[in-house]
């Protein structure tokens, strides 16, 4: 990867609740990607141990990953919060996202007047295991008042475009909703079967998912609901994250470890189309990417009814959609599937047309290009 360096591109700060390979981050890198050397950017994690998602940042991108910069967690008092707001100087942008970052923009609320600070947009993608079922009143406050400065908030999914308006209060001229989109076509080309530190036999069938391995994915779940399938079924779940020996430990008391595989972070578009089925076992999502790049690599999905899960998928695989938190009731749809292979077909033929025509990628880049260049008030 390059350095950035002071050129006249924009230069882009993102304060990251986490840059471990999950959706949103995912999204930013292809992004960053698509825009080339056009923007320079600088990447900041709330959890510095979590950076799986540079590794996806294509080497012809200006990128840098500040050392020095103020931790974004802790108490926020006004020293700490002046500390970040100075760090945000000398940039023309600042993106932030979800709620690990929203002391930046409480930062940026206090002091964008007094140090001259760019505009900044925040991105909400979802919430953690804290509020997966029930929204914090003193963050709900929070948000409100932090973004009252913010040049624009996006969200991709209508529940939390919902919330943002009637619980955060945000006007319907900051407010944005754009949906996850992908570049469908990479998803539509034949697998990298070199991709995975492990071989699909021949006559080996695989449930697969692409998830950060965090509590609120419910991950242990989906390997229970994995356990009743045949042995040339095996689970792959790919992904990094803090919940790795919960998944182990799982599969272990359920003697299927042998067919339980943890192979790490991955390119999505390299070896979605490795799964027969893909399967999302959280307990709370708003518009998982994951979903729809499983719907472009043409395949059915076994899935929690959460989010938008219901308005993406096809409308015969969303009549399969389970309760959260109910490994049996995902279990009976992961063993139908297994066991119907013309089900199958037919459901990931119907994604993956739905796919291509509502979720491309080059509509989602449109977009946020358009908020990014209105905030900054400039194009790029």
């Amino acid at each position: 990867m390059t350095t950035t360096a002071r050129t006249g591109v924009p230069r882009i700060l993102h304060l990251h609740s986490t840059f471990a390979a999950g959706g949103k981050e995912v999204r930013a890198v292809r992004l960053m990607n698509a825009w080339g050397a056009r923007a320079a950017h600088s990447i900041v994690s709330a959890q510095p141990e979590a950076m799986a998602a540079a590794a996806l940042i294509e080497t012809h991108v200006p990128v840098d990953y500040p050392q020095a910069f103020p931790a974004l967690t802790g108490k926020p008092t006004p020293a700490r919060l002046k500390a970040l707001a100075r760090a945000m100087q000398g940039y023309d942008l600042v993106c932030t996202y979800n709620w690990g970052a929203m002391d930046a923009v409480m930062a940026h609320r206090l002091f964008a007047d007094a140090l001259g600070l760019p505009p900044l947009v925040h991105h909400e993608d979802g919430f953690n295991e804290d509020e997966a079922v029930r929204l914090s009143p003193k963050r709900n406050l929070y948000r409100r008042v932090g973004l009252v400065r913010a040049a624009a908030l996006i969200v991709p999914s209508r529940l939390l475009e919902k919330i943002a308006r009637e619980v955060w209060r945000q006007p319907p001229e900051r407010l944005r909703r754009i949906p996850n989109g992908i570049d469908t076509a990479a998803f539509a080309v034949p697998p990298d079967r070199q991709a995975l530190p492990l071989a699909k036999d021949e006559g080996t069938l695989w449930v697969g998912t692409l998830a950060g391995l965090r509590a609120v994915k419910r991950l242990p779940d989906l390997v229970a609901a994995f356990a009743s399938l045949p042995a040339n079924w095996q689970l792959v779940i790919c992904g990094e994250g803090p919940e790795r020996s919960a998944i182990l430990t799982e599969a272990e008391a359920l003697g299927i470890a042998w067919r339980v595989h943890l192979p790490g972070a991955v390119d999505p578009a390299r070896v979605a189309r490795l799964f027969d089925i893909f399967a999302l076992s959280s307990a709370s999502e708003q518009f998982p990417l994951s979903v729809v790049e499983a719907m472009a690599a043409g395949l059915p999905v076994a899935a929690t009814d959460v989010g938008d899960i219901r308005h993406i998928l096809a409308p015969e695989n969303a009549a399969l959609l389970t309760a959260p938190n109910d490994p049996h009731a995902l279990g009976e749809v992961l063993a139908r599937l297994a066991d119907d292979p013309a089900l199958r077909a037919r459901l990931g033929a119907e994604n993956a047309a739905r796919a291509g025509a509502q979720f491309d990628f080059a509509m989602m880049r449109a977009a946020y290009e358009d908020i990014y260049a209105a905030a900054m008030g400039r194009a790029f």
